[in-house]
């Protein structure tokens, strides 16, 4: 392999909104993610809306049934 051409890989920290927090290894530096396996509904199985923007709730205002 050239020398000088290679990132650093370096070990960083993964952070999730939820808490917890891994050690591996990346070019990349610290990072910071919205949801990891231990709260994701896919790995938990559990129901959760991630919604970051207001986009359910504008959903759920467009298509409400209005009703007088």
């Amino acid at each position: 392999m050239k020398k000088g051409i290679h990132p650093v890989y370096r070990e960083v920290t993964i952070a999730c909104a939820c808490g917890a927090s891994f050690k591996t290894r990346s070019t990349a530096g610290d990072l910071k993610v919205d949801s990891c396996s231990k709260c994701h509904p896919f790995f938990t199985g559990t129901q959760k809306i991630l919604d970051t923007e207001g986009r359910v709730e504008r959903f759920k205002k467009k298509y409400a049934k209005k009703t007088k």
